[in-house]
């Protein structure tokens, strides 16, 4: 089982660039590395923020641009979209009560999506109503193994003005929901516009990189009352994950999508390097 990630497209962030905005293009280029590159996914995650601000020519549009791919393509909100108008794009996913959350099932295999939005608010958001569907959910399937994917990060991870308050009622909640939980085998995130790997509730939690420009690497604390000119956007590579599930253990791969060229290809010549380290498996 291979999932692709991709999050944080942003879509609609310089609407007058029309077709050759920036995030746009962006995704166009990791997108066609998915298509044309080796890695066949079984299914494409776009886990928030597809839109800038919700409107629904972006979702749209993205709409348009996935539907050449041969396999599904399961959306997510985020923060700057708009549940209605994904819903409109995508009819594929469904609404319940209120929330765009859902569950997908193939080989044995469990994806949990998630609908981390609080409308007019920046950070995550999980209530009551989403925490008992995510344990009715959980209760499910306590065999099937797991994954969970959110927008918002649940982790404080020193980027320090796009973290949650560590006490934030909403992480507790989500804790609460995922604690002890054995069948999940990892959470992933997206909303930091950079590639984060820690631990939650003693679960593996990653945040996949984002197709719109990236969150600067900068892990000082921010005085919001005193601007110190330090880097917040850069111009770093789109990028996106591959999760590989092989039956037994869940690996991340992260891919930057930029003007790379290939080094060395498997010829007669490199043959005996490859046939030796095979040897070493027997």
């Amino acid at each position: 089982m291979l999932i692709a990630q991709m999050t944080d497209i942003h879509v609609g962030f310089a609407p007058d660039d029309g077709p050759e905005e920036l995030n746009r293009h962006r995704f166009r280029a990791a997108l066609e590395r998915l298509l044309s590159g080796p890695n066949r996914p079984d299914m494409l995650v776009l886990s928030g923020d597809i839109t800038d601000s919700g409107e629904f020519d972006d979702f749209a549009d993205v709409a348009a641009l996935v539907a050449q791919c041969p396999y599904p393509v399961w959306p997510m909100v985020g923060n700057h979209d708009e549940r209605a108008n994904l819903l409109r794009a995508f009819p594929q996913v469904r609404a319940q009560d209120g929330f765009i959350h859902y569950a997908v099932e193939a080989e044995g295999f469990r994806v949990i999506l998630l609908d981390t939005l609080e409308e007019g608010r920046h950070g995550g958001a999980f209530c009551p109503a989403r925490a008992a569907w995510l344990t009715a959910q959980l209760d499910s399937a306590p065999d099937t193994p797991t994954l969970i994917f959110m927008h918002h990060p649940p982790v404080v991870t020193g980027v320090d003005w796009m973290d949650p308050a560590p006490g934030e009622d909403w992480i507790a909640r989500f804790g609460g929901a995922v604690e002890g939980r054995e069948q999940i085998v990892s959470i992933q995130c997206g909303h930091l516009h950079r590639p984060i790997q820690t631990m939650f509730r003693g679960i593996p939690l990653g945040v996949t990189a984002s197709i719109a420009p990236r969150v600067a690497l900068d892990l000082r604390r921010v005085d919001a009352n005193h601007p110190d000119g330090r880097d917040l956007i850069t111009t770093e590579p789109p990028s996106y994950a591959l999760h590989r599930w092989d039956g037994r253990s869940l690996v991340t791969h992260y891919e930057d999508v930029s003007g790379w060229h290939v080094l060395a290809h498997f010829t007669d010549q490199l043959q005996p390097m490859i046939h030796d380290m095979f040897g070493e498996r027997e």
